[in-house]
């Protein structure tokens, strides 16, 4: 007991023996650290006939990979491990773990799901469930649901994984468009680790309106970039307003949560002597509306 103890505290600092670990990108389950729950368990009088039964259930919402054609895909994935396991998985080496998919291409949902069955049955000792779904078939598991259309699942050519403004395109028609899209990632300039993203594109064209496949392309490009959230969603306004100059355009990019910090950024344009809608409406992200105070 003792012995084993000491081999995962050995492990678990070479593994984050500095403060930020390295992010890896592409797959490698050797980055799971499995650690015995007998261990904790023996301090309070449990043996190997536990008392009681169950499952830890975690939700991972940071899962991504590259299809075989090299396009970004996103999931949430629930996985539960039986409470008789012999190890649990440390929580940070998890999330290295899923990281390292996000440059590695596999076949679909299916060989996903199975992969990662097989890494952590094989890392905790016992049978693991876990079951995969896109965001938009995820029900309660999704923060938020984003209004507009979703231009996900539009079938575009092979990605370019840095951003390439170039990839954007025009089209003739005045329409007024909400757009939505979970693949954007980026990664963060300072640890290098992946940052996800929902945004909403809002605008009213003028002469010309955006091609849809254009801007799915061109939201994959930010994949392999180190850059911070604000940059990042002020660069898709600026890129978007020098393509199509619309009449409004607002992007609204919902960061997910890191280090407890739920970071929204909205950034706007409007054409002069156009009349914009009011600019940001705080209550849609739970926050009283200045007017009102």
């Amino acid at each position: 007991m003792k012995g084993e103890g000491e081999s995962v505290r050995r492990k678990t600092k070479s593994l984050f023996r500095r403060e930020t670990p390295p992010y890896r990108d592409h797959y490698d389950p050797r980055l799971l650290l499995p650690v015995p729950r007998a261990t904790h368990r023996a301090r309070i009088g449990l043996g190997r006939l536990l008392p009681f039964g169950g499952v830890d259930l975690w939700n991972a919402y940071e899962l991504s990979w590259l299809d075989p054609g090299g396009k970004p895909r996103v999931a949430i994935a629930t996985i539960a491990f039986p409470a008789q396991s012999p190890c649990l998985i440390e929580s940070r080496s998890m999330k290295l773990y899923l990281n390292s998919f996000n440059q590695s291409r596999f076949a679909g949902l299916r060989q996903i799901a199975e992969t990662m069955r097989r890494d952590l049955s094989r890392a905790c000792g016992s049978g693991v469930k876990v079951d995969i779904m896109p965001p938009e078939k995820s029900g309660g598991l999704v923060v938020e649901e984003l209004e507009g259309k979703l231009i996900d699942g539009i079938r575009a050519g092979i990605a370019r994984y840095k951003p390439d403004p170039s990839l954007l395109s025009a089209r003739g028609a005045v329409v007024e468009e909400v757009l939505t899209s979970n693949l954007l990632k980026s990664n963060c300039p300072l640890t290098g680790q992946p940052d996800f993203a929902h945004f909403t594109i809002e605008y009213i064209a003028d002469q010309t309106c955006i091609e849809l496949k254009a801007l799915k392309m061109f939201m994959w490009s930010f994949r392999d970039t180190g850059a911070f959230h604000e940059k990042v969603t002020n660069d898709v306004l600026d890129k978007i307003v020098a393509t199509i100059q619309p009449r409004f355009a607002r992007v609204t990019a919902r960061w997910n949560v890191r280090g407890g910090i739920y970071t929204n950024v909205v950034a706007e344009h409007q054409a002069d002597g156009w009349k914009p809608k009011p600019a940001v409406d705080l209550t849609r992200f739970g926050l009283a509306n200045p007017a009102a105070v």
